[in-house]
């Protein structure tokens, strides 16, 4: 859409600048009489110029506040995940008719994988985790259905994670495989109801960790752009780094759930990508599906599974056509009444000078001569308008966040919309050459004998 608006916008302007050359070239005496006539009516010209430059105007401003306010809800979006794709390990069915079954089941992702996707070149950012049930424990207090999060630092940038007390991980505690850990909330009010979880001890496996930081509540249905696995209750992790959770835990965990007891090896459970435009997004998840359905570069198959987050991408691109849509309903409204006006005031004109086209009729001037005349001083105005009104519309998208500012906290969302200058003024120069052809042909089209009889 906003594509379409912009090549609609560049013709308009250019049939606008190839008309006015060609009425320059065939009618040099007809565009000087026009600025002359509209100078000896300033005023009359002036506020007849007004509703071009309130239209003008107005469209670069509300275009500059629609932008803003959507770039910023894209935004938003995207922090939620809608440049992610993730990238989950899946447990394959048993195969039973071989009765071979690993005490110690082997699938999922890789760190051969990991290094793979590094080399996609729409990939931003690489988020990997290992997640599994482990018990959590601070004296004599426990949570039996909490998770262990192995994933480093970039973890909160691609998910809505804010914090209650403290920080997150670092990559030097990454690095050094620090014993640290951040906890949910559910956990710390579970294991700490009376104080301050931060710097005070866990046990996680046979190792104590230090907690750094503690999270606020989360949604237990995880957010796009997190683990995508609907009923998780995040607020029951505990997140440590991911080199820690290698060395700590090892590769092949043995997993203890409703009384029974499996083992998984498993690399990494989830990596989320963050793809560097949202356009991207689609074709990058195709590649990512070659790259692990090729069993020379990922041996089991079946044991992923890929999301890309269509919805919100439709839903993400539906609301920037609506905002598109909506605007140039707003603009072509604004900058159509403008053109009203210019229509009004130049039939009045037509008709106070009456006699001045049976003049100039008398002394020889053809039709195309008054039509080009009068054509001229309707671009004239709408052109002036045009100009006026831009800049005005510019100076107002520069000028209000930093008044806003001295009333109010929170930034004001306006982003300067490039193609809003090229719109509205190529459509206030065709405005005047819509609303200006009537009366100018109107004025042509006068009997020089009745106009000169005209009083």
């Amino acid at each position: 859409m906003t594509y379409v608006i912009t090549i609609l916008a560049g013709v308009l302007l250019v049939i606008g600048a190839v008309v006015l050359m060609l009425l320059w070239d065939k009618g040099r005496r007809s565009c000087v009489l026009a600025v002359r006539s509209l100078w000896l009516h300033k005023l009359r010209s002036m506020l007849s110029v007004i509703g071009i430059i309130i239209g003008t105007g107005a469209v670069i401003v509300l275009m500059g506040f629609g932008e803003g306010s959507m770039q910023d809800a894209l935004e938003d979006i995207k922090r939620q995940g809608a440049t992610n794709i993730i990238i989950r390990s899946v447990r394959p069915p048993d195969d039973a008719s071989t009765q071979t079954r690993s005490f110690i089941a082997a699938y999922g992702l890789t760190n051969a994988d990991y290094e793979r996707f590094k080399t996609i070149s729409t990939v931003t950012r690489l988020v990997p985790m290992r997640i599994f049930p482990q018990e959590i424990k601070y004296l004599n207090r426990l949570v039996e259905n909490g998770r262990v999060v192995g994933t480093t630092p970039e973890y909160t940038d691609v998910n809505e994670v804010r914090l209650a007390r403290g920080r997150f991980l670092t990559w030097d505690e990454d690095h050094y495989q620090a014993n640290v850990c951040v906890l949910g909330s559910g956990v710390a009010d579970k294991l700490f109801p009376f104080e301050d979880p931060v710097d005070k001890t866990v046990k996680l496996g046979s190792y104590f960790y230090r907690v750094v930081g503690v999270l606020h509540e989360r949604m237990k249905t995880g957010a796009l752009g997190g683990t995508s696995q609907a009923g998780e209750d995040y607020n029951n992790d505990a997140y440590i780094p991911l080199k820690t959770c290698e060395v700590r835990f090892g590769r092949a965990v043995i997993i203890r759930q409703s009384g029974s007891v499996r083992g998984e090896k498993v690399e990494l459970h989830q990596v989320t990508l963050t793809i560097s435009d949202m356009d991207k997004v689609r074709p990058t998840g195709e590649v990512i599906k070659t790259l692990l359905d090729n069993p020379q570069l990922h041996a089991k198959q079946g044991d992923y599974a890929v999301t890309v987050p269509l919805e919100r991408l439709e839903e993400a691109e539906r609301a920037r056509d609506r905002y598109t849509f909506l605007l140039l309903v707003i603009a072509s409204i604004s900058l159509v009444v403008g053109g009203i006006g210019i229509m009004n005031i130049m039939l009045a004109t037509v008709t106070e000078r009456t006699r001045e086209i049976g003049i100039r009729r008398a002394l020889g001037a053809k039709r195309r001569d008054i039509t080009l005349q009068f054509l001229i001083e309707a671009i004239v105005q709408t052109a002036l308008g045009g100009l006026i009104g831009v800049v005005g519309g510019v100076g107002l998208v520069f000028l209000v966040p930093v008044v806003a500012k001295w009333f109010t906290t929170s930034p004001t969302p306006v982003m300067l919309n490039t193609n809003s200058i090229f719109y509205s003024v190529a459509v206030s120069i065709g405005v005047g050459v819509l609303f200006g052809w009537y009366p100018a042909r109107r004025a042509a089209l006068l009997d020089p004998i009745e106009a000169l009889r005209h009083e």
